[in-house]
């Protein structure tokens, strides 16, 4: 069906571009939108550098390179193409076309098709086997398997090799063997069987129906000896001897396999449809425990990951890349590249303490685990992120002990929080990994004040305003922020600097509201962040004036406005504005040596922040009296809070004939 391995004829081209892989930079796991609607199979072309992915709706076979970037799309009428298999040194690539009941034949050097073979009904799957290209074909009730011999000149197409089967099976064969494995797809039980097709017939050797159900995907192991079937059930890849088809071994994954790739080497890839579980599972050959797996991200709306396809995995020949097609719930599809997939994963796990005290020293341990234990004595870098190094500070490496633990000692010279990480650099055999632990490192309170807390000002009046911060390490900077009283003013930075030598740092602010001030301090490596506020009162300007009087005469103390009884006084009170802000307007009268309040009331300010009171009556029984209006703002009171209480001045009248 596929081939993910090359022969002895390329083993030279393979060594090349392995040398020259090699001498480059690694490269991390990526991922790279495929533009299909759905898949079939996947092959890799070592020679070229090239992956090929069928694409059965859109009728087409997507080229990408090695990191996953597309770059053809072969469309000449290809409709219902899936399966693909390579020739022996990678210079064609075979396509069963469903649609067209053919099989064509792309120079993969140039992408373009350069043969088509007219086959029997609805091929399937392809597979190169004892000189021929063998194909899987027939529609429902009438599966059959044929071949086309690549050997004579005339290419010649032979079908009905066995019509036993239901429908068109799925094929494989390990490249260069006489063994031919075929598998139902979509029967329960899976039928599986395997043929001798050395002579240019295929022979059957063995057959059975112990293959579980739903095949997802089946490949040849490369010693011929085994054939790896991944079937919806049982919830593990079966390996069955293509001799008699026995079982023989058995890789553990989780429930619906769909996928298998087998590299040159033997390492097996066992995929599954796997929504909440890990989606892909590495192991050596025979290994009963995974090596390393793959969780794949969910890029989709759904809760669960996104999924790989079926028969979605393939390897490079020198096993240094793994290839996943994968699809999200939205329908789009992703070419996943997997980079070491045969490096044993490594977890570095940290355990520093939670708390520190500066200066003292602490003990860091932890635990270097993998499917491949780690020899004791194995070399992990240590660097220590802080505040007087947040690049990382190198510190002595540490080792692993047999177990795979590993502790450290060190004296951090700041506190706050502190990181110690712990790497392996990975080897051969290991992928690269690390861990982090944060430590948060006591430090010292720094003093910090602001003077004039409490005070009240005049309206407008310009006040100095001198933060002092105490002793610290190195950072000598302090911010002061003002934030007016108010729900239109906001908190403001004012100034910012370093304190002088006596630790003071001073700012003049001009007070129109109740003001807090805060003065903050960062901190640093010894000393932790501060802040310190002092809060302020700002009293409003109130100037209040008489006007109808027919004269104004110093008298009894004071100045008094004299009105005719017939003249009603009009008292205009102006004071800075607020949304809602009133006057309180308070009356008095001079009885027999002391004053009497009248009744206050509440009048709203204008938004030019003057307020008219007209005092109407009759005046000609106040003739004689000696009377006086006061306007204030009230906190509260007067409809805000953004300033302090505040008294006008006293205006005194009386009233004559």
């Amino acid at each position: 069906m596929r081939k993910r391995s090359l022969t002895a004829a390329t083993t030279l081209a393979v060594l090349f571009s392995s040398a020259a892989l090699a001498a480059t930079a690694a490269h991390a796991d990526s991922s790279t939108s495929l533009p299909v609607r759905t898949t079939g199979d996947i092959v890799v072309d070592a020679v070229h550098r090239q992956v090929f992915v069928s694409d059965p709706l859109n009728g087409k076979i997507v080229v990408t390179d090695y990191t996953g970037k597309t770059l053809k799309q072969l469309t000449t009428n290809l409709s219902g193409v899936s399966g693909l298999e390579l020739s022996a040194d990678s210079g064609t690539l075979y396509a069963a076309v469903q649609d067209l009941d053919a099989i064509a034949a792309i120079d993969t050097a140039t992408d373009t098709e350069t043969t088509r073979y007219t086959v029997g009904d609805k091929p399937l799957s392809v597979a190169l086997a004892g000189g021929r290209l063998w194909f899987g074909y027939g529609g429902a009730a009438a599966g059959n398997i044929g071949s086309v011999d690549l050997t004579g000149e005339q290419h010649e197409v032979t079908l009905d090799q066995d019509k036993s089967w239901y429908q068109a099976p799925m094929l494989d064969a390990a490249p260069g063997s006489g063994t031919l494995v075929a598998g139902a797809v979509g029967q329960s039980p899976v039928e599986l069987a395997s043929y001798d097709v050395s002579s240019g017939t295929a022979t059957k050797l063995a057959g059975t129906r112990e293959a579980g159900s739903n095949l997802g995907d089946l490949q040849v192991t490369p010693d011929g000896k085994d054939v790896v079937v991944a079937s919806g059930a049982p919830y593990y890849q079966q390996v069955f001897r293509t001799s008699d088809l026995n079982e023989d071994g058995k890789y553990v994954t989780n429930a619906y396999p769909n996928s298998v790739a087998i590299a040159p080497d033997g390492t097996v890839a066992a995929g599954i449809n796997g929504s909440y579980d890990p989606d892909v599972y590495i192991f050596r050959p025979g290994s009963s425990e995974a090596l390393r797996s793959y969780d794949f991200p969910r890029t989709g709306q759904s809760s669960g990951s996104d999924l790989l396809a079926p028969s979605g995995l393939a390897w490079t020949p020198d096993g240094s890349r793994l290839f996943a097609v994968t699809s999200n719930s939205a329908g789009a599809y992703s070419l996943r590249v997997l980079t070491a997939p045969t490096k044993a994963a490594t977890t570095v796990t940290v355990d520093a303490p939670a708390t520190a005290t500066r200066a003292k020293q602490l003990t860091v341990k932890g635990k270097v685990t993998s499917t491949a234990a780690l020899p004791a004595g194995s070399r992990l870098t240590v660097t220590r992120t802080d505040l007087e190094s947040p690049k990382g500070k190198a510190l002595a490496a540490a080792t692993t002990r047999a177990d795979g633990t590993f502790s450290f000692t060190d004296t951090p010279p700041a506190g706050g929080k502190v990181k110690y990480t712990v790497a392996y650099a990975g080897d051969a055999g290991h992928t690269a990994g690390s861990g982090s632990d944060t430590v948060d490192v006591s430090r010292a309170k720094p003093a910090l004040t602001v003077d004039n807390n409490g005070k009240v000002y005049a309206y407008g009046k310009d006040v100095r305003f001198t933060a002092h911060l105490g002793r610290t390490y190195k950072n000598r900077t302090v911010e002061i922020w003002a934030d007016p009283f108010g729900s239109d003013k906001t908190d403001k930075l004012v100034k910012s600097g370093k304190v002088n030598s006596d630790g003071n740092l001073s700012v003049t602010l001009d007070l129109k509201r109740d003001t807090k001030v805060t003065a903050k301090f960062s901190g640093d490596s010894r000393y932790t962040s501060a802040s310190a506020s002092s809060t302020v009162g700002a009293e409003v300007s109130v100037s209040t004036s008489l006007a109808g009087q027919y004269k104004s005469k110093s008298a009894w103390g004071h100045t008094y406005a004299f009105f005719h009884k017939t003249e009603d006084p009009l008292a205009t009170t102006k004071m800075p504005y607020y949304p809602g802000r009133a006057q309180k307007f308070e009356f008095e009268v001079y009885y027999q040596g002391r004053w009497y309040p009248g009744d206050p009331a509440y009048f709203k300010l204008g938004t030019d922040g003057v307020s008219r009171v007209r005092i109407t009556g009759d005046h000609g029984q106040d003739v004689g009296w000696r009377f006086r209006i006061r306007s204030s703002y009230i906190n509260s009171a007067s409809g805000d809070t953004v300033n302090s209480t505040t008294h006008g001045a006293w205006k005194y009248y009386t009233f004559t004939k």
